[in-house]
Parts: C-alpha cells; structure tokens; sequence
C-alpha cells in the first residue's frame, strides 16, 4: 500500500466546524470530479443510439459511420496512460481542467457539425480531452481520501458513475435524439461541461506535479501512445477487414512492435514517462490483469446483450436503456453505500472475489437465454447477478489497483487500470462478437432462423465471456495480497513481507 495511505488519518469529528468543511469540500471536490467522469461516459453510449439519425442527416455510408465511435475511442484509448502520467509531472487538476475544456470545446463542434468530415474531426478532439479528464481522476481520489474507509465510499462512487453511465447514455441519447435532434446530444454537454470547469477551478485544490526533471520521456511517449492508438484502430477496424487479414496482421504486428519498444526504452530512460517499477508495486500489475480479462464479460454483457435485446426480441434502444436500469439501480446502492462497509468488514481481496463470481453467474444465465426469451424470468436475474457483482467487484478491483502506487505515481496507476479497461474490453468485445457473428452465420447458411442462430451466436460469446471471468476470480485469490490496514492483511506477517511493504522504487523526474 503507498506510505500515505499508511499514514493515521487525524479523526475530523472532533476538529470543529473548519474540520467538517474541509471534509464537505472534500466530497463535493468528488461530486464534481464525478460529473466530468459521467459526461465523458455517457458520451459514448448516447452517440450509439443517435448513429441512424447521423447516418440519415449527413449521408454516412454503413461503414463510414463505424467512424462516429471510432474516432472517439481511438484517441481516448490511446492517450490514457500517457495523460496519466503526465498529470504526476505536471499537476492532475491542471491536467482535468485543460481535458475537460477541450471536451466541451468539440462536443460545441460536434453538435455544429454540418459534414461527415467535421463531426469526425471533432469527436477524435473528444477523445483527447476526455483521456486527460478521465486518467487523473482516481489518482485525485486517493489523494483527497487517504483513509481507508473513505477512500473505499469515494472510488464507490466513482465506479457507480463509471460503470452506469453507459445505461443513462442509452436512455438520455434516445430520449434527446427523439425529442430535439441528435445534434442535442453533443450541445447537452456545453453547459454541464462549462459548470463542472467552473467549480473544478474552485473548489479543487491546486496540486504541484513532480516536474519533468530532465526533460520529458519523449521517445517513450511516442512509442506507446502510437502503438496503443494504432492496436485500438487495428481492433475496431478488424471487424470490416477480417483478423486473418493482411491489414489486420500488418498493424497489429507494428502495434506489438511500437509497445514492445515502449518497454525496452522505459527500461533504459534517465528519465522514463512509466518508471516499470509500477508493475511490481503490490496489485498493480495483479489488477490489471484481473480489469482485462474481467472487461471480456462486462463488454460482453453490455453490448452483446443489448443486441439480443434489439434484434431477437425487437426491443427499442429506450426500452433497452430501462431493460438494463435494474442491474445500474442495484450496482449503484451497493457502490454509494454498502460496498465500502464491506470492503472495511471483509477486505477488497475478498469482496472482489465474490463479486466476480457473481459476474461468472450473471454470464452463465446469459448464456441460457432462449429465443423467446421473457425478460422477468430469463433476463432479470441475470441482470440482478450482474448489478451485485459489478456494485462489489469493481470498487474493490479499483481501491486494489491504486493501493500499491507510490503518492507519485497515483496518476500514472489511474492511467494504467483504465487504459487496460478500454483497451482489453475493446480487443475482448471484437473477438467475441466476431466468433457470435460467425457461428450466426454458419447456422443461417444451415437452415436455422435467423433469430435462433443470433441467439446460439450470443450464448458462445457469454460462455468465453464466462470463462475469461473465471480466470480472473482464480488470479483474485492467488496473485492479490491484502492491501496493509484493512481486513485479511494478515497479522502477524514477518517485518519487510512484500505484503506489507510498498516495493515501488523511487521515481527520478
């Protein structure tokens, strides 16, 4: 665990009433940190449903539209470890703000797009101000909440807002896109986004990063900022190019090449942008194996599922969004008030496991869906499992993922487990619904109906989506040691235990 979060924390509740305003200010900090979170989420899931009005209103062919979500998510995946470690050198508010005012600054030119050429140009501006925002937050949040309790109600709400924001998408863009026009579903963000800049300014505090040293790690960001924005271009292209094809193969071998790069020169560098220490630091690399094969499932179940919703059982994008509020009302109880008590009662090591299991439960009774499905009985309990093992696993996989960063490498470790979560769950999303798509096809050209076969393709992608989370809930109990200070850290542990110690050499910048 980092030295700070080792540190005893003074008890507020006899400091007065400067004490009990320090600590509102602490959390309405997170309140606004939360809202710029929530806008960038949702904008991913609100452009989906708006993507036929677009196709419509500005002459997308079927495959150029693709390039609505795939400008977004190219640079926002690509950029997220580098802005988190720039926000370490360079102060992480600073870093928000700037993210977050060139993220209302393109959603206004997204929303005044009148040509394919402007929204695309506008929305790749989105993504780069969205990873800059995004990656710094919970780097921000163990910063603001050193004790342990707090710090698990905080990262609590964080993941609720994370993790829902796509199921508010759905419904806020459908709700937009019917009632206004899809250009609303960019302009919403122009008010929210310059009111949440406005109090980030006033009410964060101002932090001093760690400075460049002697001089920033350059080539290093070069080498992993293109070959991570290139892997995720290769990904979301293969669906149209075919993974055994030469562009396929050509890209991602340059992508492997780039990264691979990437991790020789920070080996070398005076001064690297990722010190590779922050990998044997306790958890972290643990974690972030656990967030990659875990996304397999959750993007599995996201978007996988709403397709069965939509094209076998022919539900609306609205009434998708409602299908799936159960699973967000009961993820968002347990992150905002229980699982925090949990975490302190039993220890994230634990609540981690038992929340993946659940996910592992959720994916098995996905798989069972039939063709005919009824949502109450072969759907909500499905989606009930899914809202108890997102609303336990995520909070403790998050808290697990930070507690071995050193204070200097918080923003560095919040850039880390998030671009593994886009990245994975996009890689794990295209493979899975790659092999669903084929074997749909295979059963059509052999007389099923269509429905059937898409059905018997969704159950193949739950099944591996089921298994990638079965690994994850045995690398929980084998590789994740208990974070000092919290329950089933183990009492008693010989002195200079790497359970109990930060191995995170020092960071020369």
């Amino acid at each position: 665990m980092s030295p700070d979060l080792e540190k005893p924390v003074p008890d507020r509740r006899d400091h007065g009433p400067s004490a009990d305003a320090t600590d509102r200010a602490r959390w309405i900090s997170l309140y606004v940190l939360c809202t710029g979170v929530l806008m960038i989420v949702l904008d991913v899931t609100v452009v989906n449903v708006a993507l036929p009005s677009i196709q419509g209103d500005l002459g997308f062919t079927d495959s150029s539209l693709a390039w609505v979500v795939n400008a977004y998510l190219v640079p926002f995946g690509g950029l997220l470890l580098l802005a988190g470690r720039l926000s370490d050198l360079m102060g992480r508010k600073l870093l928000f703000v700037a993210g977050l005012v060139l993220f209302v600054a393109a959603s206004a030119l997204c929303g005044l797009s009148s040509s394919q050429e402007m929204l695309i140009g506008a929305r790749f501006v989105q993504g780069i101000g969205g990873a800059l925002a995004s990656a710094v937050v919970l780097g921000m949040i163990v910063t603001m909440f050193p004790e342990p309790r707090e710090q698990a109600k905080a990262i609590g709400t964080f993941t609720f807002v994370a993790v829902a924001g796509g199921t508010i998408g759905l419904l806020v863009g459908g709700a937009l896109t019917e009632a206004l026009s899809w250009h609303w579903i960019f302009f919403i963000n122009v008010p929210v986004g310059i009111a949440t800049v406005a109090l980030a300014q006033r009410l964060l505090e101002r932090d001093r990063g760690a400075g460049f040293g002697d001089g920033a790690d350059l080539p290093g960001a070069t080498l992993i900022t293109t070959g991570v924005m290139l892997s995720v271009y290769t990904i979301v292209k293969a669906a149209d190019e075919g993974w055994a094809s030469t562009h396929t193969l050509v890209l991602g071998a340059i992508s492997v090449v780039l990264v691979a790069g990437f991790f020789v020169r920070e080996s070398t560098a005076r001064s690297p942008l990722m010190p590779l220490s922050i990998l044997r630091a306790p958890n972290v690399g643990a974690a972030n194996a656990i967030m990659g094969l875990s996304m397999v499932g959750f993007f599995g179940i996201g978007f996988l599922g709403a397709l069965y919703l939509q094209r076998v059982l022919a539900y609306s994008p609205v009434e998708v969004g409602f299908a799936f509020l159960p699973a967000t009302l009961i993820m968002g109880a347990l992150s905002l008030k229980y699982t925090e008590r949990v975490i302190v009662r039993f220890g994230p090591k634990i609540v981690l496991t038992v929340g993946m299991a659940l996910v592992v439960v959720s994916l098995v009774l996905f798989a069972r869906v039939p063709v005919k499905g009824d949502y109450v009985v072969d759907l909500l309990p499905a989606l009930v499992f899914q809202g108890l093992g997102a609303g336990l696993a995520f909070p403790a996989l998050m808290m697990l993922s930070m507690s071995g960063a050193a204070p200097e490498q918080a923003g560095l470790a919040s850039g880390l487990i998030q671009t593994t979560q886009q990245v994975a769950g996009a890689l794990g999303l295209a493979v899975i619904a790659t092999l669903s798509a084929t074997k749909a096809e295979d059963l059509v050209a052999d007389g099923r109906s269509e429905a059937a076969a898409l059905t018997s393709g969704y159950h193949l992608a739950f099944v591996i989506g089921a298994v990638a989370v079965s690994i994850a809930v045995a690398l929980a109990i084998t590789l994740i040691k208990a974070p000092a200070g919290l329950p089933g850290h183990g009492h008693g542990a010989p002195e200079g235990d790497g359970a109990t110690e930060p191995v995170v050499a020092p960071v020369h910048v």
